[in-house]
């Protein structure tokens, strides 16, 4: 199996907000904007794995700036790091006053997917190899993410989290 850089897998996908897409308010509904940020996450993971995925998690979404009616919405996704059968995908959004030529960033987050095989269990995935430095650091932060997302799902014990106790325990005992 071919190692892959986190480039292969960009996948940016853009939307013009509608009527349909806004609350009350005029803004994106923050679940409308979560279900385009699967989708794009998605996307890039299969374009990893070459395979069907499902989402395991979606870390922490905050809404820096909302989405006004009328502007155009524009997801970017890339995996970060590929572990045995899942994949990390960080996702960044823009929104776009396209009159007024003015950008902006809505949010960003990570989310994890499983690569499934024909019979719908999980199956191994291609390496990721970073290739610039904030892929490098994004890469070397997933493995903290990862162990995070596992304790507070219950899936790891927080003595087992060896990148998160170099956070926290080792640094008081050094002291």
């Amino acid at each position: 199996m071919a190692s892959k850089t986190p480039t292969e897998s960009m996948t940016t996908m853009s939307e013009l907000i509608l009527p349909n897409d806004t609350n009350t308010l005029g803004n994106l509904m923050g679940g409308r904007l979560m279900h385009w940020m699967d989708i794009a996450a998605a996307m890039a993971s299969m374009k990893h794995c070459n395979c069907p995925v499902v989402t395991a998690s979606a870390d922490n979404i905050s809404f820096e700036n909302p989405v006004r009616l009328g502007n155009v919405v524009t997801i970017e996704a890339k995996v970060t790091r590929a572990f045995s059968t899942s994949m990390e995908v960080y996702i960044k959004v823009h929104g776009e006053d396209l009159p007024t030529q003015f950008k902006y960033l809505s949010n960003e987050a990570y989310m994890t997917f499983v690569a499934l095989d024909p019979n719908g269990k999980p199956r191994t995935v291609p390496e990721l190899i970073p290739e610039t430095d904030e892929e490098r650091r994004r890469f070397e932060g997933a493995l903290r993410r990862r162990q995070l997302r596992l304790v507070l799902s219950g899936r790891m014990k927080p003595d087992q989290a060896t990148e998160l106790r170099k956070l926290f325990v080792e640094d008081i005992l050094e002291k």
